[in-house]
């Protein structure tokens, strides 16, 4: 038996005896967006039976007192209230209104029974806000929109955040990436219920991949949390985004604050939820997407102006970022670019370049940061202790990425 075969029998065998499986509970919040709060009502609540994929029980229920006022003024009515989730065995937060704002005090009970009782707890997008709340996160690996992430790392300094995946699967708690990223686990949850050909005949009928590769890397901008913005740092993380093709690391913007390298990482995670190692890397991967995008600069050009030392370095963050070599890359965004309304470029590179395997992560808070002298730093030309600019350093860029692109599932 698999890993994940044995987690999934000892989830059902924890579950409550009036609780099933495939009865799904939908929590639904005034304010939430229309989209991400559909996503599950439409892969849980339609009879496709007929397409070969096993029925699930669907129950909607209300958070709040309703009615639930939504995206574009819209007003629902739920059919039940947070009393049904009690018979759920698995249940979904879609979406919650307001990352500043917390949940209802009654809701979050509501969920923290269910999870007691062996209920799976899933969280679409800012839904991982939610579920946070209510402490279901807390020692866990998470992921949410990467807009939002830094933002539920610095309220939540429990939760192992994790911008890059498009969904986290940790065994009895789910969460999920923006929007689309929904669909991708529900997907995922159909088919760890009943198997890959379900789950591909519903991704049939729904139009879209049974599987997407990637993760949330491509679509990141240099946007940082808002409330960074009065802050002291912000003029050193100014700087550094004005400078990525000068070489410079960690201690050179730690000494830009007026600060020590231990207290600067400090401050830079507690801001952005994310190491500033980790973060000087991502903006430079992000800087040569865009050469790539826009110019015809050959890679080792493009390392250059991004600060990176080598070429080689260039090539394995970038593939540990976006599944694929810049070259391969380049080609699929230019071969897809006159193409309006066509298929995502690097999904495409990404397809070719790497295989979907089964994979499986372990708990743990560093996600995202391995040790100096792991296979990262080999991986990118660097000895043990040595991170891209040659100063020793603990942080280095994660080698951890599930081999199944998007997907982080649990042990």
């Amino acid at each position: 038996m698999s890993q994940d075969s044995a987690a999934a029998t000892e989830a059902v065998r924890k579950l409550s005896g009036r609780r099933r499986r495939e009865v799904v509970a939908v929590l639904l919040f005034s304010g939430g967006p229309i989209f991400e709060s559909s996503i599950p009502l439409s892969v849980f609540g339609i009879d496709r039976q007929d397409a070969g994929v096993p029925r699930y029980r669907l129950l909607v229920c209300g958070g709040e007192d309703g009615p639930l006022r939504t995206t574009g003024g819209l007003e629902l009515t739920t059919p039940y209230g947070l009393e049904a989730i009690s018979r759920a065995g698995t249940v979904v937060v879609p979406a919650w209104r307001s990352i500043t704002s917390p949940p209802p005090a009654e809701a979050l009970d509501a969920l923290r029974r269910a999870h007691e009782e062996g209920a799976r707890i899933v969280g679409l997008c800012t839904g991982a806000f939610v579920l946070a709340a209510a402490g279901l996160l807390d020692g866990r690996p998470a992921t949410t929109h990467w807009m939002y992430a830094p933002t539920l790392a610095k309220r939540y300094p429990s939760v192992h955040v994790d911008p890059r995946e498009l969904f986290v699967d940790d065994g009895d708690v789910l969460t999920s990436a923006g929007t689309a990223a929904g669909i991708d686990l529900c997907l995922h949850i159909v088919r760890t219920d009943h198997g890959t050909e379900a789950a591909g005949a519903l991704a049939r009928r729904l139009v879209v991949p049974p599987r997407r590769s990637g993760g949330q890397e491509r679509y990141l901008d240099r946007s940082l949390p808002e409330e960074i913005g009065s802050d002291p740092l912000a003029e050193v993380v100014a700087w550094a985004l004005e400078h990525l093709h000068e070489q410079f690391d960690v201690e050179t913007l730690a000494a830009r604050a007026y600060m020590s390298r231990r207290t600067f990482d400090r401050r830079f995670r507690s801001l952005t939820g994310s190491a500033p190692l980790q973060w000087l890397i991502t903006q430079r991967v992000l800087q040569a997407q865009r050469l790539l995008e826009t110019s015809d600069y050959s890679v080792d050009e493009v390392a250059g102006r991004c600060g990176f030392r080598s070429p080689v370095a260039l090539r394995g963050h970038f593939r540990r970022q976006l599944g694929s070599s810049p070259a391969a890359y380049r080609a699929a965004y230019r071969a897809r670019r006159p193409q309006a309304g066509g298929l995502d470029p690097v999904a495409t590179a990404v397809e070719t370049a790497v295989p979907a395997q089964g994979m499986s992560a372990s708990r743990r808070a560093g996600a995202t940061v391995t040790p100096s002298g792991s296979p990262a730093a080999s991986a990118t030309g660097l000895g043990p202790g040595q991170p891209e600019h040659g100063k020793p350093s603990s942080d280095v860029y994660a080698t951890g990425r599930p081999t199944l692109p998007g997907q982080r599932s649990a042990p």
